[in-house]
């Protein structure tokens, strides 16, 4: 473990990543930051999402499993500050330094420690009045092949005897408890659909659209009854088919899904919006990029709607209580609702 800090390495240094699950490769970053600065700071990504195959851990528990490797000296000098996905670079990078601002002292000194070791590591350069110091990564782990080895499988300890070597023995114990819940099981058969859904959806790209309805303060939602974010709560959407356009498939899956049905003139005069979104990681079910309307009722009664086709249920939210469900929205279904009806400042 690293030694006390000198007063000569009183500063402040901040380590970013999703630790998704946190690896020997991870320690290094986290013991290097230790050893050069009093307090160390660790911004911990993809925070406050529904649980997904890239995303199986949330925030707590990944802060869990880093502290279950620090000492007791070392619990006292470490914080730690969760972002969400915004998935827009400028309104991420303005949440990370706003967030560590309130963190560390006026006019700090702030450095910045990482590994760059492909084209994911290009945040990095994203803090220009930081001070950025770079780190040798001593082994080469990818968390996307230790999370398909813990989540491909029926007996999660010999799962675990299998990665011992890439996780420290804190981090072992951390999952093995962790693999006794519920929630592993939940895990492990939505890795296998997904790996399932990707080979037999095995193009490119694919088209979707979503439409983001809004009447007298509530947006109507569904839950998922497929079995990948079974049970999460959506936008009504779904693919394009050959002979559509983006905006009929919307409209479509929005009748399939909730039974709302109403003229087209309506419609019409109540699209507010478009947007195309298009993040390569908005999806772990491949590359799918979607146009989203939003379409706004007005304050009329609100109409009676019920799930079906591949919708559990259909339900007409508050707007004021979306940021509640944020933990429980499907793959970046929050961040198109926030686009349109701003979720994150209410």
């Amino acid at each position: 473990m690293p030694a006390t800090p000198t007063p000569a390495q009183a500063g402040i240094t901040v380590i970013v990543g999703r630790w998704q699950l946190f690896h020997k490769g991870h320690e290094t970053l986290l013991n290097a930051a230790l050893a050069l600065a009093g307090q160390v700071i660790v911004v911990v990504g993809s925070a406050f999402r529904a649980r997904d195959v890239r995303n199986p851990f949330t925030w707590e528990e990944r802060q869990a499993m880093i502290v279950a490797t620090l000492s007791d000296t070392e619990k006292d000098r470490v914080r730690f500050f969760p972002v969400r996905d915004y998935y827009d670079d400028v309104r991420w990078n303005k949440a990370v330094r706003e967030g560590i601002a309130q963190l560390v002292p006026e006019n700090a000194p702030v450095t910045l420690l990482g590994f760059k070791k492909d084209h994911t590591s290009y945040y990095l350069d994203h803090f220009p009045n930081w001070t950025f110091r770079t780190v040798a990564q001593e082994v080469d782990i990818h968390a996307t092949a230790l999370r398909a080895v813990f989540f491909e499988g029926v007996d999660p300890d010999a799962r675990l005897a299998v990665l011992r070597p890439y996780l420290s023995a804190p981090v072992l114990s951390y999952l093995q408890a962790w693999s006794r819940l519920p929630e592993y099981a939940q895990r492990v058969a939505e890795q296998t659909l997904v790996a399932q859904y990707r080979k037999k959806w095995s193009g490119d790209v694919y088209l979707t659209a979503d439409a983001v309805l809004v009447a007298n303060g509530h947006v109507l939602l569904i839950r998922r009854g497929g079995e990948i974010g079974r049970g999460q709560w959506a936008i009504p959407g779904g693919f394009v088919d050959k002979d559509e356009r983006f905006y009929g498939a919307a409209v479509r899956e929005l009748h399939e899904e909730t039974g709302f049905k109403t003229l087209d003139s309506t419609m019409r005069q109540a699209l507010k919006a478009s947007e195309i979104f298009d993040h390569p990681l908005r999806s772990a079910r491949g590359r799918l990029i979607t146009c989203a309307f939003f379409f706004d009722l007005g304050a009329i009664r609100l109409p009676e709607i019920k799930g079906s086709d591949d919708a559990m249920e259909a339900r007409w939210v508050p707007l004021v209580d979306l940021l509640k469900l944020e933990d429980q929205l499907f793959e970046d279904h929050i961040a198109i609702l926030d686009r349109f009806v701003g979720v994150y400042r209410r």
